[in-house]
This record gives C-alpha cells, sequence and structure tokens, in this order.
C-alpha cells in the first residue's frame, strides 16, 4: 500500500474514524466517573553521613552516601518498614497492600528520598507517608549501627507531607486523551484492513488496480433509477443523462479498425445495469444526429423490450432462424434515429444462435445501414455469448457496477474476452455513490448534480414525478396510434407506390419493404402532442412475420425519420 492509497481510505473512511474517536472519549470519561478518587501525599527524607575534618573524609563520606540512597529508597516499601507503620496509625490494611500504596523514589544527583503514598482520604495519605519517613529512619538507625557504635548515617525529613487539595487520579484529561487516541488507533487499523481485505471496486481508481482497460464513463447511483429508466429521454437535465452523453463523447475518441461502430455491451455478472445504460447510451447518440441500432442479444433474459416498452415477441430469434424479416424486426423507436431489435422468443440454444454465420452475415449487413450498433449481451462469467458476439464487433464494453463487482469477477470477465482476442473499447462504472468526487463531476457551474431539478419545463411550476407522468402519457398515446399505423399500413397499403421507390422505368420495386410501405401509407399519422413540443416519444410497432424473400444488395443507409411539427 502507498501513501496515495492510505489518504484515499482516509478520506473515504474519515467519518467512522472520527466517530470512533468520539466514541473513545466517552468511554474514557465514563470509566473515569467509575473510579474512586485517589490521593497522593508526598514527603522528601535527607540522607547524610557522620563524616570527619579533612577533605579526604568527606569525599568518602559523600560517595559512601550516595550509593546508600537507592538501597534506602528500596528499603522504604520493605515489610519491617510497613509494619510499624500499619502498627502505628493502626490500620486496618495488609501490610503487603500498603506496599503497593507506597513508593519511594530518589531524587536525582542528591541524597534526597521522595515518599510518596496514596490513599482515598488525603489525611490518611498524609499520615502514611509521614509515618513511613519516621520508621524509615529507625530501621536504618537499626541495621547501620552496632550494640557499641552509633549508625553513622542519619535519615531526616526535610519536608512533611500536606494533605493534598485534590485528587491525583483519576486524570480525566489524560485517561480522555488516551481514550480517545486509542480508539482512533484501532478504527483507522480496521478501516484499513477492511478495504485491503474488501476486493468490491468502489472507485475508478479500484479499476485501475484491477486492470490496465480505461474508464470511459463513470454514472452515479440514482434511487429513483427505477421509475425512470431511461434518463436520458424523460429527464435530459438530470446529472445521470450528462454522465451518458460524456459515455457518447468519450465513445467517439475509441479507435476501432476500419470504422466499425459496433459493440456488445456487457459485465461480469448480472444486475449491473448493463441494459439501462446500453438503451441510455443509445439514446443518447441518437439525439447527437446518427442513426443507432440496439440489439438484445440476451436471449437468456431478455429486458430491452420492457425497458422501452416496445413488442418483443419477434425480432432477433426469429430473424435468425428466417421466421421473419429483418425489415419487420426492427422497430423505430418514436422517430429519434434510434431503431430497436428486440430479442424475440427465448430459444434452447442462445450461444449456438449467436455463434453462428447467419448472425455474422446479419451484422455485417446492418453495418451499411446504421451509424452505431449497440448489443446488450448476458453477463460473461455466467455464460459465453458475450465472448462469441465480441468476435463479430469491434469491442466490448465491460459494465462493472460500484460496490457489488470485485475485482476478481471484472479480471475474469475480461480474461475471457481477451482468450477469444475481443478487443475492450473501455470500462463503465455505474452505480458509484453520489458521495465521491467522480459522481459530483458535473454538479458544479452547470446545474447538474444530485441536488439539480431532473427536468426543466420552463415555467418551474411542474415537478418532476408531473413530468415524468406526462411523458409516459405521451409515449403511450404514441405506441397506440404506431400499433394502429403498422397494422394498417401492413393489411392495405404494403406496396403502395412511392416516388422514390419507383425505378427509371417505371417499374414499381419488385420487393417492398413493411415500413417503408407503412411510412407511405400514413406517413403523418402520429398520436396527438402537447402544444410546448416535448421531447420525441418512443414508438412502438409490432412486427408481423413476413414470408421469404430476396433482399436487396447493398442496402441503402438507414435515415433518421422526419416528423412534422
Amino acid at each position: 500500500m502507498e501513501l496515495t492509497d492510505l489518504v484515499r481510505i482516509l478520506r473515504r473512511r474519515w467519518i467512522p474514524i472520527v466517530a470512533a474517536g468520539v466514541v473513545g472519549v466517552g468511554a474514557a470519561a465514563g470509566v473515569s466517573a467509575l473510579q474512586a478518587p485517589s490521593y497522593a501525599s508526598t514527603t522528601q527524607v535527607f540522607v547524610s553521613t557522620q563524616t570527619g575534618e579533612t577533605s579526604n573524609d568527606l569525599a568518602q563520606s559523600n560517595a559512601y552516601t550516595l550509593s546508600r540512597v537507592l538501597t534506602y529508597s528500596e528499603l522504604a516499601s520493605s515489610e519491617r518498614v510497613l509494619a510499624d507503620v500499619v502498627a502505628d496509625l493502626g490500620l486496618d490494611v495488609d501490610v503487603r497492600d500498603l506496599a503497593r500504596r507506597v513508593t519511594a523514589t530518589p531524587v536525582p544527583e542528591t541524597t534526597i528520598i521522595e515518599i510518596t503514598a496514596t490513599s482515598g482520604d488525603p489525611q490518611r495519605a498524609a499520615d502514611i507517608a509521614n509515618a513511613t519517613a519516621t520508621s524509615l529512619a529507625d530501621v536504618v538507625d537499626e541495621i547501620e549501627g552496632t550494640s557499641t557504635q552509633a549508625s553513622p548515617v542519619r535519615l531526616t525529613t526535610v519536608e512533611a507531607a500536606r494533605p493534598p487539595e485534590s485528587a491525583s487520579s483519576p486524570s480525566w484529561p489524560l485517561n480522555m486523551l488516551l481514550g480517545g487516541l486509542a480508539a482512533l488507533v484501532l478504527a483507522t487499523g480496521f478501516v484499513v484492513l477492511r478495504d485491503l481485505l474488501d476486493t468490491r471496486i468502489r472507485s475508478p481508481h479500484d479499476v485501475e488496480l484491477a486492470t490496465h482497460h480505461p474508464v470511459i464513463g463513470t454514472i452515479a447511483f440514482d434511487e429513483r433509477a427505477g421509475d425512470r429508466p431511461l434518463v436520458v429521454h424523460d429527464a435530459p437535465h438530470d446529472f445521470r443523462a450528462e454522465a451518458y452523453r460524456s459515455l457518447r463523447t468519450n465513445l467517439l475518441f475509441v479507435e476501432v479498425e476500419g470504422g466499425q461502430r459496433t459493440f456488445v455491451v456487457t459485465s461480469s455478472v448480472a444486475g449491473e445495469g448493463k441494459t439501462t445504460a446500453t438503451a441510455n447510451l443509445a439514446i443518447a447518440l441518437a439525439q447527437s444526429g446518427e442513426t443507432v441500432l440496439l440489439i438484445d442479444a440476451d436471449l437468456r433474459k431478455p429486458k430491452v423490450a420492457d425497458t422501452l416498452a416496445i413488442e418483443g415477441r419477434i425480432g432477433l430469434t426469429t430473424v435468425l432462424i428466417g421466421e421473419a424479416d429483418i425489415d419487420d424486426a426492427v422497430q423505430d423507436w418514436g422517430g429519434t434515429g434510434l431503431f430497436v431489435l428486440p430479442a424475440g422468443r427465448v430459444p434452447p440454444n442462445p450461444s449456438e444462435l449467436l455463434g453462428s454465420r447467419a448472425m455474422e452475415s446479419l451484422l455485417r449487413g446492418l453495418e451499411d445501414e446504421f451509424d452505431w450498433i449497440l448489443i446488450d449481451a448476458p453477463p460473461l462469467l455466467p455464460v459465453t455469448d458475450a465472448a462469441v458476439l465480441g468476435t463479430r464487433t469491434a469491442g466490448a464494453i465491460v459494465v462493472a457496477a460500484s460496490g457489488k463487482t470485485t475485482r476478481g469477477q471484472l479480471d475474469g470477465a475480461l480474461t475471457r474476452l481477451g482468450t477469444v482476442d475481443v478487443s475492450i473499447a473501455g470500462i463503465l462504472l455505474t452505480m458509484l455513490p453520489t458521495s465521491t468526487a467522480h459522481a459530483y463531476a458535473y454538479a458544479y457551474g452547470y446545474g447538474y448534480g444530485p441536488g439539480a431539478p431532473a427536468d426543466d419545463d420552463g415555467d418551474g411550476a411542474r415537478t418532476d414525478s408531473a413530468a415524468h407522468d406526462d411523458r409516459v402519457g405521451e409515449r403511450s398515446a404514441l405506441a397506440r396510434g404506431s400499433d394502429r399505423v403498422e397494422r394498417d399500413a401492413s393489411s392495405s397499403a404494403a406496396r403502395a407506390a412511392v416516388p422514390g421507390d419507383v425505378p427509371a422505368d417505371g417499374t414499381p420495386d419488385d420487393e417492398p419493404v413493411a415500413d417503408e410501405g407503412a411510412a407511405a401509407a400514413a406517413p403523418e399519422v402520429v398520436a396527438p402532442e402537447p402544444a410546448d413540443e416535448p421531447t420525441p416519444a418512443r414508438g412502438r410497432g409490432t412486427a408481423t412475420p413476413a414470408k421469404t424473400r430476396t433482399r436487396r444488395a447493398p442496402r441503402p443507409k438507414r435515415e433518421r425519420p422526419s416528423r412534422d411539427r
């Protein structure tokens, strides 16, 4: 771990660390409050030696005294000295217990001994200290003296002990300081260890630790994403919508061979927001003025049709097995330049269908029609479908969910793509917590951010939920109108003459296309639109299986539908 990693962890986890420090201070204060106060009183004893009159005698006496001071300090807490103290003061304590409450310390470079006694009563502490000094002097006289000669060492009390005015313990400031520091150290060690053992990806920095592939986009977590998954369409001013537009810009600079703009979007495991991210990216690309085809290739659990509120019974599987033509299966999503190919019925052999020659031929033909093709594929670790599709595209966009995907899962997914030589366009990090700096990248200066309004209707009187309900109603009305147009067009005007489709020799084209016929039969039949021209809504058309027919080659470039206001 580097210093930058430690700083990053502390910046991200500073709240629990500080909270632990506060708890430590509080715990130390509680323990101090529960402790009984203790008082300490100190007396000083001077040690001297009787000497002669010569300088040599004085030097020898001084050296002898210094050597004896340490011995007398140890003797002060001995049983022989303290037994007299217990007897003189009438203490109801054992000598050994009293020894733990009496300490004697020599003052450096002097012949003075400090005797300190502690007790719950300040007067008793002073009495014990003074009695210990007196008893020590008596014991030294007995030890150093003889029957015929008095002791040459004399202990004199130079400062008697006095009852202390305040308790010596507990020391509230010291205890609280030590408690807070101990809690901070423990909490810091815990969060650092937890982050080292936690392999979940939480930020772009974690992606850099797991792989060398770049992060091409970050999408913040939004608790309202379930109510409005298509945030780019439903709330274009939301900060998540701006994140998808930034992803679109980054994707424009991804180098691909031959200018091919077909990408498979996949993830490591399920539940990482892959389908929602693919749909929003497709809408953002379509809003830039280019034609986009979104293919639902998750043939095991298809979700694109439900996300875009379109009919999904006819789609990719019915095209691959020859039950429907591609022009009948592709649906125009509300005239926005986005076309959708749903998954169709769930087949028993999805991997074989996606790896078939028919799938490869279909993709090559569609690349001539659309500027962009995005393929929503299943997760990489459970099945191999995405890896198979990746070999037929310009590259793969791997989605990773912050706080859910682990480094091992992401590395395993990228390894599977690398095994079959699939180019990695980049990593898309979703569900990023809004407390991180990356999630707030658009919150400053431009009105975007988690606290900014999701949409702006101009008058400021309508709430976000009301505007969302209006958009849902508009899309439903347009979907019902589109269904009627598709049914009428397919039954009565499938071969209607269109000036642009008649060849020079005056003979109509022998292969009419269902959607072109529908457009010729009813070019302007759409649902009523509000007067303030809301964002173009998505359409919904039910495809009818077509009979086997000869396809035109080459196919013309798909153009954006035009809608007259």
